[in-house]
This record gives structure tokens, sequence and C-alpha cells, in this order.
């Protein structure tokens, strides 16, 4: 796609969205502002499942299929137009639900998300690269590996540590405690030397042990059926001289010594040869014996391990890296047990390697201590944009990343409490959890890059100050959603004045729309800075236009309310409105006609703006039921509409049971609206549908009820 590319995405069968299209642009923010029940989360899903390919699936089936066409298998939810977008991620209920508040921690993963990065991974391949030479060489060395293999098993053959001897359970104990019974065949067990000495001898123990509880039934051999009555004893003594699982230790741990055999001296090597072909069992000095040997290739097999795994990790905390690889060489002289030609052959590769890798200690150095300072500025940068929005959110906390690398975590701090605040889901707020979740949610983005990020009402539960600070924090930093390709879907009005109207210096330009369904058809008009206006640029707008007489009046009530101009022309209208021969006023909870020269005034006061304006003639207007009733259906404005139906309405509820809708427009929309922005109710349809669709029903009852 171009920096410009429009995407149009056309969506079908998606709850109550039977059809529609909104366009994404790519590398910009797209917000798409709408009333509640217009299908916003459903447009987040839609496009969400269908980007990671799960729209077919049950889940997918199952959240978007309208209920009316869940017994119909041909109306399946479709997304179309998003070829071009392979990831997406979302910020929605389910993310806020799932987000999981460790209790030492505000987020899993934080290395991951906040530090390893492609800056990190491009210095840690500098320093791979000069250690790469002595890593091949090790790596290409398969007796190393070997060597390595053979330390491991043989030490975990010794069990769990004991301060003194070979703890009991160990395989070494098991194995030859008794003595090495595979060599030194029990008297009587002779015949069966062939079997003991397999390789696979532990096979045929546990075939013998198997038969062993039936060789009492009869006198006959449960195997063969011939007489064995007078060799029960010696067949019964195989069982009771040898365990198949201590033989197969002993085995494994005869091997393992055999292959270890040229790496130790030769005196060694004798004295571990009379302790595997033990007769009677080991003694207390043998094990004291074999212990320090298991010593000495435990710190011998960590050297090699240690080479082998030099890198940044190993050598980040030592101040000068000459002195940390010099700490990774081998002195064999340390080692008696082990002085043979084949390990000084190997420790010298280690140490041989070492010493060339020393030549290079000044680049090494130096690219380790780049990358120390990297991460020390990602975690300061990284904590410094998280309290810079938490203070300016109002918000008591502040957050600290600490701890080594592989144990990074992103700790949580309040203002007023000098330790670490642990179970953070207990202490923060629901909107609290929501801001974290929600800030959070864009480190974690930034990190995984994906081509789409999608908001679904994201800043709803906030008041304004907080709104706006994470507005800022998410589209106006550095590291933020700025340039990234963003769907925000949202019921509140104030992003697109903040981000369209009122700060276009500090935020790249983003496309605003508003959103609306009729019966199920989606459509979005776009939103300007333009469309943006103040109460009274709108109430004038609307008064001037070629429109009904009725829907200025309108307008102009609402003026000269946010004008707070409640005078004679005010009071005139509302007696219109509540269609009155005789006007009346209101003082101190009583009332009284209006006089000629009120009246008079009030009309002058209403010619200003409408200069045809006469009550009389405005009365016999709003008292024509069947006028209004033509207005209300020609009028396209759902504003307009609901107006128009309350000066039907006006005294009517009882008779209609209309109770519900007219609490709405009373309450809801009567009065002032919220915000000192907003776009015009004549061209976009603010008034939710279902509200309409019932004033309808009202209006048509009245229509069919005789005069």
């Amino acid at each position: 796609m171009t920096e410009e590319t429009l995407m149009k995405v056309k969506l079908k069968y998606c709850n109550n969205i039977d059809e529609g299209e909104v366009v994404i642009c790519e590398n910009k923010l797209n917000i798409k502002y709408a009333i509640n029940g217009i299908g916003k989360s459903t447009i987040a899903k839609a496009i969400n499942l269908s980007v990671n390919d799960k729209l077919n699936s049950m889940n997918g089936i199952y959240t978007l299929t309208p209920f009316k066409a869940m017994n119909d298998g041909k109306l399946r939810p479709m997304v179309e137009g998003i070829d071009d977008i392979g990831s997406c991620m979302i910020f929605d209920e389910d993310y806020i639900n799932g987000f999981v508040y460790k209790p030492d921690e505000l987020l899993k993963g934080s290395f991951d998300i906040f530090i390893r990065g492609e800056e990190y991974e491009k210095g840690i391949n500098e320093i791979e690269k000069l250690v790469l030479d002595l890593k091949s060489i090790l790596a290409q060395d398969k007796d190393i590996e070997n060597l390595i293999s053979d330390f491991n098993e043989l030490s975990d053959s010794f069990g769990r540590p004991t301060k003194t001897g070979i703890h009991g359970s160990s395989p070494l104990s098991k194995a030859f405690k008794e003595g090495n019974t595979v060599q030194n065949i029990p008297n009587g067990l002779e015949i069966y030397k062939a079997y003991i000495q397999r390789e696979d001898n532990y096979r045929w123990m546990q075939w013998q042990l198997n038969g062993k509880s039936f060789i009492d039934i009869t006198d006959n051999c449960p195997y063969c059926v011939n007489d064995i009555k007078n060799k029960k004893s010696i067949i019964k003594k195989v069982s009771e001289v040898y365990e198949p699982k201590s033989i197969e230790n002993l085995n494994k741990i005869v091997a393992v010594f055999q292959r270890l055999g040229k790496y130790f001296s030769d005196d060694t090597k004798s004295r571990i040869d009379d302790f595997i072909t033990s007769i009677n069992g080991y003694s207390d000095e043998q094990v004291e014996y074999l212990r320090e040997i298991r010593d000495q290739v435990d710190r011998l097999n960590k050297k090699f391990i240690d080479a082998q795994n030099i890198s940044f990790q190993s050598l980040k905390e030592v101040d000068q890296v000459i002195e940390g690889l010099n700490e990774y060489k081998i002195g064999i002289e340390l080692y008696n047990h082990m002085q043979s030609e084949n390990t000084i052959e190997k420790v010298n590769i280690v140490n041989d390697s070492i010493d060339r890798l020393l030549k290079k200690a000044g680049k090494l150095q130096g690219s380790i201590n780049r990358q120390k300072l990297l991460i020390e500025q990602l975690i300061k940068e990284h904590c410094n944009d998280i309290n810079y929005f938490l203070k300016n959110a109002g918000y008591k906390y502040t957050v600290s990343l600490n701890g080594p690398e592989d144990q990074l975590k992103l700790r949580l701090f309040h203002y007023d409490y000098t330790e670490e605040v642990t179970n953070t889901k207990n202490h923060l707020s629901f909107g609290e959890r929501n801001a974290f979740a929600l800030i959070l949610f864009m480190f974690n983005t930034l990190k995984n890059k994906p081509k789409l990020i999608i908001l679904d009402d994201p800043i709803s539960s906030f008041d304004n100050n907080k709104k706006y600070a994470i507005v800022d924090m998410l589209f106006r930093k550095e590291k933020s959603f700025r340039g990234k390709t963003v769907l925000l879907l949202t019921h509140d009005f104030e992003p697109i004045v903040d981000l369209v109207y009122h700060h276009t210096d500090r935020y790249e330009k983003p496309l605003a729309f508003f959103l609306e369904n009729h019966t199920g058809k989606l459509i979005e008009k776009t939103i300007s800075k333009e469309d943006i206006k103040t109460f009274i640029d709108i109430d004038k707008f609307n008064i001037s236009k070629d429109t009904h007489v009725l829907n200025k009046i309108v307008y102009l009530r609402r003026l000269f309310e946010i004008l707070n101009e409640k005078g004679m022309g005010y009071e005139l209208i509302s007696n219109l409105i509540h269609r009155r021969e005789k006007p009346l006023r209101f003082e101190n909870k009583s009332s009284r006609e209006m006089t000629s020269e009120e009246v008079k005034e009030g009309e002058k006061e209403i010619k200003y703006h409408l200069k045809d304006f006469d009550y009389n003639s405005a009365l016999n207007l709003v008292k024509d039921d069947s006028s209004l009733i033509k207005l209300y259906k020609e009028t396209m404005s759902n504003y307009e509409k609901l107006h128009i139906y309350r000066i039907i309405f006006d005294n009517k509820q009882d008779r209609l049971n209309s109770d519900i809708i007219q609490k709405f427009i009373n309450e809801a929309f009567h009065i002032e609206n919220d915000y000192i922005y907003q776009i015009n109710p004549s061209v976009y349809q603010t008034i939710p549908q279902y509200v309409i669709d019932q004033c309808d029903i009202f209006i048509e009852k009245l229509a069919n009820i005789p005069a």
C-alpha cells in the first residue's frame, strides 16, 4: 500500500450491519465517531477476526452472525477489502478483561515489550559477532559437546547434595552399594552369565521378575513347562540379587566412567576402575574420593559451558572486559584428577579462543558499554513517558522498570507509599486499570508492529482531562501511534474536537467520519474542521437556511437558551410550542397572561432573527396535527423530527402511552448539550434511530385517530 492508500472495507451480515463500507487510510489515524448502537464494536471485531483469519471460525460466526440469520446458513458474516492488512491488534473490552495484573508487576514480558527492539538486537548482534569465533570453535568440537553431556550425567548420578557421603536414593548408590554384581556374578548364578552381562541385561532381569509371580503355581517352568522343581531357588535368586532399574543405572554409570576415562589422570582412572568393579560395594574412603572427582568435574564442566555462552549477558556486569574474559580461562593445574592429554587438549581450545578474543577486547568493551547505555536509556525513556502521562492525567502513581534483564519488571508505586504497590489489581480502580491497560497496550503494539491498530471506544470511561492525556500519549509522542494505521471507533466527540479542530498544530491530521446505521445500512460522512461548530454558530446557520419555519423556531429557542436570553421572545416561543391561544408568563411558580406589550416585545425579539414571524400564524401551524404529521414525515433530520414530534405530542402522552419516548426527548435532547462544540444535528443523525422508529409508530397511531 502507498502512503495515501485508502482501503474500502465492506461489511455484510455482521450483527446489526446488513451492509456497509468504511474507509481506512494507511499511516493515519482514522476516527469513526458514532452514537451508541450503530455497530462500532461490530466493525472492530469483524475486521480483527477477518485479518486474523478467524471470521469463519465458530467464534467468529457466533460473535457476528445477526440473530435474524442464525437459522439461515447462507447469510454468513463477510468482510472484504482488507487483503493488504497482514496483521492486526485490537484494544477492546476483551483485551481489558484479559489484561493480567500480576502480583509483583503491571505487565508480563516487560523486557520484550520495552527493551527488546531493533536497536537492542542490533547491539546484541554486534557483540555476538565479536565472540563468534570462540563459540564456533567450541560448537564444532563434538568431543567438547559429548564431554559436557557426560559430565552432566556423571554429576546427576550422585543425586541430591549431601554434606557427606552419597545420597541413598541416588542412582550411584543404588547401583554400587552392594558392589558390581554384573561383573562379579554371585555364586550359583554363573549359568546366567550370558544374560547378566549383556548390554541390555536389565531387560532380561525385568523379564525374569515378571515371571516370578507364576513360578509357584506348579513345578513346571511358566515359560517352557519343563520341570524346575530343583531349580526354583536359583531362579528366584536372580530377582533377589538384581533389581532392573539399579542394573540399568549401573550400566549407564559404568559407560559414562569408561567414556570419560581418557580425561582422567592415570591414577584417578585406576581408582575409578576399582570402584566400578568392586565386589563388596564402596567404602567411605572411596565415596569421599568420588565426591572430590565430582567437584572437579562440575567446576570444569561449568568452565566449558560458560565459555560456550559468553555474551553480553555474561559480560555486562564486569567493569573491564579483559578482566572478565580472563575469568573464563581454565587453569588445568587446579584439576589434579583431570590431568590427561585429552583434557589438556580441550582446555587449550578454550584458552586459545579466549586469548584471541582478548585481542578484540577494546571493540568488545565499546559494544558492551553502548548496549548498557541503550538499555538504561530505554528504561528511562519508557518510565518517563508513562509517568508523564500519569501525572498529566491526575493519577497519583509512578512506575519503574527494574531487575535483571531476564526478570525485568514494570513495578507500580504510589505518591503516599514508600514501598512498591503489589497485587495492583486490588488497588487500582476500574478507570485506572483501563488507563494502564490502554497505555501498556500501546507499548505492546509498537513492539509487535501490526499493520492495523483498532481502538474500540478506548476512552469512554474517563473524564475530559484524562481523555486528553490519553489522546496526547497515544497520538502525539514520538513513541506513539503517530504515523501508524489506526482505526479509532468512539462515541466521544472530544477527540475530534482536540485533533481536528483545536490542536491541528500538535497532531498529524486525522481522517474523521460520522457513522450512521439506518435499518442495517451503514454509511459514513466526513467530518472536517469546518463541520465542527459552537451551539451558537449551528443555531444561527440553521435559522438562516431554507427550511420550514417551525424548524427555525426550534433552533431559535436553543439560541436564546445558550445565550441565556430568556426574555419575551423565549417566553413566546415556549407558549407557541405548547399551543397556547393566549400566551402565559410564569413568575414565582404562578402564571398570568402575557400583556399585549410583552407579546409585541417578544415578537420583536423573534423578528430580529425571523422577520416574517407572527404568533397567531405560527400558532395555526402548530395546532394543525395533519400538517405537523406531514412535516414530520418529510423531514430528513432526526433531530428536527424529534422536536416536531414534541410539539405534536404535547399533552398527548397519556392518550398514546409515549412516556418513555417523551422522557427521552425532554431529558436527553430538550435539555442543553454537554459539549461546547458539536456537529450540526440537521446534517448528522445524532438521534438514535430506535427513538425515531418509536416516534414513527406514535405518529401513525395519531394519524389514524379520527379528528
